[in-house]
C-alpha cells in the first residue's frame, strides 16, 4: 500500500510538471543540446531577407512588436537554411488574408512555393481559399487537409509550430497537430502528382532549404515571436 501510495504521488507530480509544459509538447523531444534561438525577437530583422532583394522588403515594417505587411509585398525568407527543426511563431491576419510559411525551399525555381512546401495562414472564413480543407489554415498546401474550427477569427493572434525531422513534418496550430505526413512516401507523391506541383520535379524534396513568408498575397498579416531550434 506504500508503495501503491508513492506511485500515485509521483503520478500526481508528474501530471502537475506536465501542466507547466508547452502546450505544444508533442511527437519529438528535444536533447539537452537542442536551444531555441530567435529569427525575429520583436525588433531585430536580421535574420530576414527578400527572396529578390538582399535586404528586408519595403512594405515588410515592425509595429508594437511584431513583424508586419498591409498588403501584397515581395515573400521573406530567412538568410540561413535549415535541414531538422521546430519553428514557432504567433500570426494574426486580416479580413480575407492569405498568407503562408514555406520550409526547406531552395533556388532552383523562380519562386519559393515550387520548391518548398507550405503551411498556410489565412482568414478560413472570409478568404476563397478557406473553402477547401486543403487550402485552409495550416494545411500542407495543396496537399494534407487540416480540420476546421482550430484557427481564430481574423485579427486575433494564432500559434503555429511546425517540426520538420528527416522525412516527417508535423504541423500544430493553437496548440493541437492538425496534420502529419511523409516526405517522399508513396502517399506524399501520389498527392504531389495530382496536384500542381507535379511540375515541379524538386518539389518537396530537398533536405534542407529556407524558411520563407509569403509577402505576394494582398492583405494585412503579422508575426511575432518567431524562434527555431535545429534538431540531430
Amino acid at each position: 500500500m506504500a508503495f501503491q501510495a508513492a506511485r500515485t504521488v509521483a503520478a500526481a507530480l508528474i501530471a502537475v510538471g506536465c501542466l507547466g509544459a508547452s502546450s505544444f509538447a508533442g511527437s519529438r523531444e528535444a536533447g539537452p543540446s537542442a536551444a531555441w534561438r530567435d529569427l525575429f525577437d520583436g525588433t531585430n530583422t536580421d535574420a530576414w531577407r527578400g527572396w529578390i532583394s538582399g535586404i528586408l522588403p519595403a512594405g515588410w515594417h515592425v509595429v508594437d512588436g511584431a513583424l508586419s505587411k498591409d498588403g501584397k509585398v515581395e515573400d521573406l525568407v530567412t538568410r540561413e537554411q535549415f535541414g531538422n527543426f521546430e519553428l514557432e511563431l504567433e500570426w494574426k491576419i486580416g479580413k480575407t488574408g492569405n498568407s503562408g510559411v514555406f520550409y526547406r525551399g531552395t533556388r532552383e525555381y523562380e519562386h519559393i512555393y515550387w520548391s518548398a512546401p507550405e503551411y498556410q495562414l489565412l482568414d478560413d472564413v472570409n478568404a476563397p481559399d478557406g473553402r477547401s480543407p486543403l487550402t485552409s489554415t495550416a494545411a500542407a498546401y495543396g496537399l494534407y487537409a487540416a480540420p476546421a474550427g482550430v484557427v481564430k477569427p481574423f485579427g486575433e493572434w494564432n500559434t503555429t509550430r511546425i517540426l520538420v525531422d528527416g522525412t516527417h513534418v508535423e504541423h500544430w496550430l493553437n496548440g493541437r497537430k492538425v496534420v502529419a505526413y511523409e516526405l517522399g512516401s508513396p502517399d506524399w507523391k501520389a498527392k504531389v502528382a495530382a496536384s500542381k506541383f507535379s511540375a515541379y520535379p524538386d518539389y518537396g524534396l530537398a533536405k534542407r532549404g529556407f524558411i520563407g513568408i509569403q509577402g505576394d498575397h494582398p492583405g494585412t498579416l503579422a508575426l511575432r515571436r518567431i524562434r527555431i531550434r535545429e534538431l540531430p
